[in-house]
Parts: C-alpha cells; structure tokens; sequence
C-alpha cells in the first residue's frame, strides 16, 4: 500500500535522514538487503511508480536531480587569466620598462609617458574583449547543452512517461533499456539479462550483470542489484526504484572530487602557443638589433631604447588571443544554428580536415519515421495504406496476417503517443525504437486493440535485441501457456525456424518455404524497405532459457518498413563529393536495402558499388581490410554490428584518414570516441553516444554533418586571415623603420605610440571581423586540409609577404617622397620640423588605408571580392571606418596632434594615401585571377 506522505520513510537501518537526503554510500546497505517487493514499501512507492503529484512534491522538497556546475574559474580569475597570456606578458614588460625609462630620463619626455600608457592601455583592451568572449562562449556552450535532450523513462501513477532526468526523485520507478544513462542511483526490482558499464565509477570497463535479488551488506559499488548515476546500460532491460539522486549519488560524490581538473589545451591552441613564442622572440630579436644598428648614431641610451621597444611592439600580434576566441565562438554558434552542437573545440579544428564521413542509414540519411508498406506471408502480399506513425489507414485483407502483426506488436517495447490538445503537440510520436513504432501502428491498422492484447498475453520476461543475434524475443503467459514472441532480421530468424504458420497451413518449413521466405525478403529490400521477420514458439515455462526461447520456432512472415530519405540529404551528400570527402554507408540493414537507400541520395552512383556484410569482414585479416579501403571504390558495409564500425575506423585511420563516425547506440560509444569527429543523434540517439561523441546533432540528419564540415573548414580558414592581416600590417610598420634606419635618417617614419594607435584602430577590430566572416562560396570544392597542416603554412607565409611588402613600399615611397621634395637634409630634422611631422602622418595614414584594403584582399583566398560582395561583411566595413575616422582624428585634432607629433593632411594627401592603398588588393585581386586560370586548367575548363 503506497504511503501519501511527500517523502520516503527511512528504511530500517538507514539512519534518520531520508532517502532523498541521505547519501548512496549510507542507504544503499538498507535497500540492497530487501527483496524487491520490499524495496517498495521501504521507498513509499508502488510497482506502478509514484503518482504525478507526490512526484511533484519530492521535486520541491529535494531539489532537481543534477549536480552542480563544473568548477568554473571565477571572473576575476577568468578577467585576471588575460594578462597571463604571453603576448600580454611581453607588452606588460614592455610598458614597465617604457615607465620606468621616463623615470630615468633627464629632461623627461611627455612622449615617452604616453607610450607607456598607450601599451598598457593596448593590454587592457585586448583583455576586455578576450574575457568577453570567453564569458560569452561558455554562457553559448551552457545553453547548447540545454538543447540536447536528457531524459529517462519512469512510471508515474501506472503510466510510462518519458520525463527530464533533472525530475527524477526517490521513489520515482525507472525503466531500464540498452543505451540508456543511468541518471540516479537506483535499486533493481526487475532484470532482463540486464548489464552496466560501471567504468565511469570502477574504472573497469567489462559489463557488469544486474539482478533484482536482495544481496549481502558490503561497499555501496558492489552492490549487484542497484545502478548507479554516470553509468550506462549496455545490455537487456530491467526496472529500478530511485533512492538517491543529485550530489547524495555516489557519481555525485566523486564528481565534486573531480570538478575542478583542468582543461586540456587543444591542438589549436598549442600552435597558437608555439606560434606566440617566435613571435615574442622575434620580436625581442629584432628590438635588439635595431637598438644595436642605431647605436653608433649618438642618441641617448633612453631614446634608443623607447625606439627597439617600438619596433618589438609593431611585431607583437596583441588581438591574435581575442580573434582565436572570437572564431571558435562565432563557428560554435553557427553550426548550432545548423543543428550541431560542437562539444569539443577540437571538433571545429578536426571538422576543415575530415576525409572520410561512416554514416548511419537510418535517422541519418533518412528521416527515421517507418510506415510497414507491405505485409508478407505464404507467397501472397498485404499491402498497407497510410504514412507515419497516425494509426490511420488498413492492411489489404488483414485476416490471413492478424497473427502476424499480433506478436510482432508485442514483442516491442515502444509505445505510441497520441497528439495532445489545443496548443500541445500535434503529431503522433513515438516513445522508444521507431521500427518498433511502426510495428504498432500496422497494428493498429489490423484492427488490434494493442491493450486487449497485452491484457490476453502479459509479458513474463524478454530477451532484449543485442546486434550479435539480430533478434528480440518476450515471453508472454497465454490463456493455452507460455509462448515466445520473436522478431529479427530474417536471414538469422530464418536459421531458427523449422515450421511455418500461414495462409491457413500450419506445417514443418520446407526448403520451397525458405527459399520463397528469402526471395520475398531480397525483393522488399531492393525497395528500400527495411524488413523484419516474425515467429512464435510454445514453452514449457516462463524462464526458457534463451537459446530455447529463440529455436525451433514457427515462422509467420514478414513485415516491409519504409524510410524515406529526407529531402536535403541528397545536396549534402553532393556537397560532400565535391568537397573530397568519402563517404561510407555503415548500416545494420539488408545490402538490398542500403544499396537502394545510398543510390536514392548518391553515395551510390555507379553500377557496381563494393557492398561488405559483416560476415565478410570477419572473414578478412587486417591486410585485405586495409586493401579494401585503398580501393576508390563506392563502398557499402551492411549487416554490420558496433565492433566492425570501430573496426573499419581504426583501418581508416591507419591510412592517414581523418573520419567523422556517427552512431546513435550505446554499443557505438567506442567507434565515436576512437573516431576524429565523433557524431551522436541528439534526438533518437543513445545518452551513452550523446556523451562519447563531441559532436550531436540535434535534428539527426546528415545534412547538418556537410554544414558542420563547411563551417569547420571556414574557422580555420578565418584563423589564417587573421594572421595573413595582421602580420603583413606588421611588415608595413617594419619595413619603413628599417628603411630608415640603413638610409642614415635620423628619426622613426613611425612612432611605437602611432604603431599601438593602429593596433588598436586598425587591427584588432578588423581582425574580430574577419573572424566572423562567413565561408567562401567554394569551400566546398576544395580538397580536405591536411591534418599535418600549420598555420603558418609557405601558402601564409608567402601571402603575408606579398601583402605586407607591396603595403611597406607604398608606405616607404610616400614617407621619402615628402621628405626628399622639401629639399632639407637628413641631418636637419628634427620632431618639431613641420615636414617631418606631415611625413610621419602620411606614413601612419599610408598603413592605415592600405590596412582597410588589405582586410578586404583577404576576405578570401580565391574568390574575386567582387563575386563575394564588397558588402557582404558590413562589421568590416564599420571596423576599418572607424580605424580610418581615428586616423583623421590624429591628424585634425590639435589635443591628438600633440600626443602622436603628426600634422592635418589636405584631400590631395587622402587621394595619393588611398591610391597607394588600393594596391595590395589589385595586386592580389591579380594573384587570385592567376590562381583560378591555373586550377581551370589542371581541370581542363575551356575558358
């Protein structure tokens, strides 16, 4: 009798806390010693599960079953962890000493201050916009992960409910199935060849079996009729009463142990690490020998060195920290807008270089809703009308086959949910296996009433579907005994069957009967459909053993389930092709059915594709393996399990490939961890795969992989336009000083405090834009990135050259041209000659224009900007206006004048800065024109 009080009673023995508040480790010794009926009353609840509103009750009272968040870094040590980054570090120094040297100069120069503050103020800006982003990519990845679903199955007042595993309470009664994450610690009242990976917990991989018989007192993990949070399901079904939940499990003591480990540095970000270092080290380098080729000079020791740390500064790229957090976040969220949440960073990088896609048949390229098409027995087909899971349509004379969809209908575990009312959910779904569904509704369609049914029939136990078999089997009581339901693909359930049961013939199966069954099967699979063969035995008791249960049995025939491809696979799957990528279908189905699923979206395309079956790869060594993968042959794998997936992918990796595996099972866990881009279903798939994968789709479909890829390649190729900008800015701020330097003038073309004026109006903005530009039309059609790729690739380093040399002569003609047509010798300058002043601002105005073409030269790396749109990325356009307004600022307003020594420049100035600016992008506007002319004709296009 269910008590109807809002909280468990303490079971005898536990202590005086309640259950919900006790911990794993102080109530599991109470519940684990009880028989499963007694677990029951000692919870306060009742094999039907706890009524809705007692449920809601415990909710309030014990709070929602989830732990509490990660160990995340306060703000101010995530605010204060942007000036430990080695850049800021060295510009810090940098502004230090700059302050220092004020202090020693005599006199003391004003201009000096203002360089130290200028670099301390580049520092704190830089750090503003790298904790921006960084807050905000964490707040972005917190509600992405809202996005995918987790939940559980429970019994709430006799009913099977699918609710947030964040409701689950003490009391509440789960229903276990293969692939499920257990999400409390939990009492096992009901087993099925139930089984648990427990390594989450143990460390220890193996499947751990689980029994609902009450066991002797001992440590809380070793109990073997109780699951635990954080682990998962891997084999048979079972039900279980919650006892503890949140932070009092045992996963939740561990976690608080273990929340606050550090995160592990990506590949990425290790090259932007090395890249930091030569950077800084370069830098100091060229500082020092600049203070050393200016020495013999005779300017003071103070002044010499104000200038090398000028020189160090024009070589420092400050933003490249805030611009590579900008990318990664701008991809996260674009590729969430494309239905894929990015887990890992590592995804975003691994996503530009994939080569190789192992996709799913079903749910994937497919859209996961089965409608049985046609019933099969004794050579005479049933059509069936209707589509989807509504119950509505009729099986073609359904008499002869009522058996048939009967224990088919059975033999499942899933449940039909009907539409909600005004304002609720519209569609029939499915609550579990979508086969399974369809199952039901054709049913359904027969005329069964599916609860009359199991009332007749109750199930006694099952024998859940594992992919070695291929076969599901329930036992169930019957007014004539005890019978077994069996349902599985029909090459392993015909093997098993020695009668038939059809068209009113009930006799042995003779060898005209198994060949008709296989033809019939052949035939449906060749549609597409997926096929499902059904038998029925007598028993002798309720607990067969298995292999008694699944042999000598009656077959009633089969069952033709469509799943029709989803419209936009087709465009993905040619997108891909296009891209280089292979794609392999690896499907658990019928080769007939995946050969007609693949031809219908074009993985197949050929007359003769290599079609594998799992068979055959066993039959294979590593050798003849690694030469099937070799061949460039369209490939399909059928009637494989889990272990040949993570077969096929280790082979591919062999090769050097980079595979992106999706996989929606728990038994996929280890092909989507081993892979380089693990991809789970987020709406059909397993917890177990959603948690092994880092990346999940939310829609399921292999449409948002080729987007995900797409966006992927861009990231990366963003990266690198940064840094094709803001090092060929960096040349342009170089070469004039250098150019100075060996040609006897005695002054900077540029000072450090105008060289951080651009930094921060020209670069850092700029260069947070070209982190969200969008992906090139035709980075689709370009071979995969070699994951042995640098970011500082001869491609880069070449293009950084090209842009910054052509920017660095421009600058240098301007500078010595006005200062050559004065006619005054080098010896005579000084900072207060007027024509010095009006040079140095023709100089920083030379780099600052030419900078705004250059970040539209780079905008692609093939495409003429103008096919892309001068337009098209209007933060740009703002960004390099405002570097542009600054510049006009430094040069108009008196108070600016002042701080940076320049002087006003008239239109004919902005004319000659702007022409000479425009060169780098004609230049490389060139330099692509030349690069598609070349790829057009090792293509053999007529142009």
């Amino acid at each position: 009798m269910m008590r109807t009080g809002t909280g468990p009673p303490v079971p005898a023995g536990a202590g005086e806390e309640a259950v919900g508040a006790a911990s794993a480790s102080s109530t599991t010794p109470a519940v684990r010693q009880l028989a499963a009926d007694e677990v029951f009353a000692a919870l306060d609840t009742s094999r039907r599960g706890l009524p809705t509103a007692q449920a809601r009750a415990r909710l309030e009272r014990y709070g929602a079953n989830e732990l509490p968040p990660a160990g995340r870094r306060a703000v101010w040590r995530q605010l204060g962890a942007q000036f430990t980054d080695l850049f800021a570090v060295v510009l810090i120094v940098a502004s230090g000493i700059t302050f220092l040297a004020y202090g020693l100069e005599e006199p003391r120069d004003i201009g000096t201050f203002q360089l130290a503050v200028a670099i301390l103020g580049v520092v704190v800006l830089n750090a503003a916009i790298g904790f921006a982003q960084e807050y905000s990519a964490e707040r972005t990845a917190q509600a992405l992960e809202a996005m995918v679903p987790h939940t559980c199955r429970v019994l709430r007042g006799g009913e099977r409910l699918e609710v947030p595993a964040r409701e689950l309470v003490p009391g509440d009664v789960v229903v276990l199935e293969a692939g499920d994450a257990v999400s409390a610690d939990c009492r096992v009242v009901e087993a099925h060849e139930l089984a648990v990976n427990n390594a989450p917990l143990t460390g220890e991989s193996n499947a751990v079996g689980r029994t609902a018989d009450p066991v002797a007192a001992g440590p809380p993990l070793e109990a073997r009729n109780c699951v635990f949070m954080g682990t998962d399901v891997v084999a048979g079904s079972g039900r279980a009463v919650v006892f503890a939940t949140a932070a009092r499990t045992e996963f939740g003591r561990i976690y608080r142990l273990a929340a606050a480990a550090p995160r592990q540095k990506t590949p990425l970000q290790l090259q932007v690490a090395s890249m930091a270092r030569r950077v800084a080290g370069a830098a100091l380098a060229i500082g020092a020998l600049m203070f050393a080729v200016r020495l013999p000079t005779g300017e003071s020791l103070v002044t010499l060195f104000v200038f090398a740390l000028g020189v160090m500064v024009a070589l420092v790229p400050e933003g490249l920290p805030a611009t590579l957090s900008v990318s990664l976040a701008i991809g996260v969220r674009r590729m969430a807008r494309r239905h894929a949440l990015i887990k890992q960073l590592l995804a975003v990088e691994a996503l530009g270089s994939t080569t190789v896609v192992c996709t799913d048949k079903t749910g994937t390229l497919t859209q996961a809703e089965m409608t049985v098409t046609q019933v099969w027995a004794g050579s005479v087909p049933y059509p069936v009308s209707g589509v989807g899971y509504a119950p509505s349509g009729e099986v073609a004379d359904a008499a002869p086959v009522r058996d048939l969809l009967r224990v088919g209908a059975l033999c499942c575990n899933a449940r039909l949910i009907p539409p909600e009312g005004a304002g609720g959910r519209e569609h029939w779904r499915v609550l579990g296996d979508t086969t399974e569904g369809a199952l039901l509704v054709v049913a359904a369609k027969a005329g069964l009433d599916l609860d009359e049914e199991e009332a007749a029939a109750p199930r006694v136990t099952e024998f859940p579907f594992d992919s070695d078999r291929k076969l599901m089997t329930t036992v169930h009581k019957t007014g004539a005994g005890y019978q077994a339901y069996v349902k599985g693909a029909p090459g392993e359930l015909l093997a098993r069957c020695t009668d038939v049961e059809w068209v009113g013939r009930h006799g042995p199966l003779t060898e005209e009967d198994g060949a008709a069954a296989v033809a019939a099967s052949d035939e449906l699979a060749s549609q597409g459909l997926r096929v499902l063969a059904v038998a029925w035995r007598e028993l002798d008791g309720p607990r067969p053993a298995q292999h008694e249960a699944e042999s000598g049995l009656t077959l009633l025939g089969l069952v033709g389930m469509l799943d029709p491809p989803r419209p936009e696979v087709t465009d993905a799957v040619a997108a891909c092709r296009r891209a280089g990528i292979r794609i392999v279908m690896v499907t658990g189905d019928h080769p007939l059915t995946g050969e007609a699923v693949a031809r219908r979206v074009g993985i197949v395309r050929g007359p003769d594709p290599v079609v594998v079956t799992g068979a055959r790869l066993d039959a294979m060594d590593d050798e003849a393996l690694d030469a099937l993968l070799a061949e460039p042959s369209e490939l399909l794998l059928c009637r494989v399990s889990p272990e040949h997936k993570m077969r096929v992918v280790t082979a591919f990796q062999r090769r050097g490939e980079v595979v992106a595996v999706t996989g929606d099972g728990a038994n996929d866990a280890p092909a989507l961890k081993h892979a380089d881009i693990g991809v789970a279903m987020g709406a059909s798939g397993t917890d177990v795969a959603r948690e092994a994968a880092s990346m999940v789709l939310l829609d399921d479909s292999f449409a948002s992989i080729a987007a995900a890829v797409r966006l992927g390649r861009s990231v990366y190729q963003n990266i690198r336009k940064f840094l094709v900008y803001v090092f060929s800015s960096n040349i342009g701020e170089l070469g004039p000083i250098l150019a100075a330097t060996f040609a006897g003038f005695p002054l900077v073309p540029i000072s450090a405090v105008q060289i951080l004026a651009i930094d921060l109006g020209s670069d850092v903005l700029p260069a947070l834009a070209l982190g969200a530009e969008r992906p090139e039309p035709d980075v689709m059609d370009r071979p995969p990135r070699s994951r042995r790729a640098r970011l500082f690739s001869s491609a880069v380093v070449g293009r950084i050259l090209f842009l910054g040399g052509i920017q660095a002569l421009g600058v240098c003609a301007v500078f010595f041209w006005h200062i050559h047509a004065s006619g005054i010798p080098f010896d005579d300058f000084t900072e207060d000659t007027p024509v010095y002043r009006e040079a140095v601002t023709l100089a920083q105005g030379g780099i600052v224009l030419s900078q705004f073409f250059i970040s539209l030269a780079v905008r692609t790396d093939r495409q003429s900007i103008l096919k892309v749109g001068l337009l098209s990325n209007p933060a740009l356009l703002v960004a390099g206006g405002f570097g542009i307004a600054l510049m006009a600022a430094i040069s108009y307003l008196p108070p600016l004048q002042a701080v940076f020594n320049t002087a006003p420049l008239d239109p004919a100035d902005w004319a000659v800065l702007a022409g000479l600016g425009t060169l780098p992008l004609i230049a490389d506007e060139a330099r692509k024109a030349w690069l598609r002319r070349s790829a057009d004709r090792r293509k053999g296009v007529p142009r």
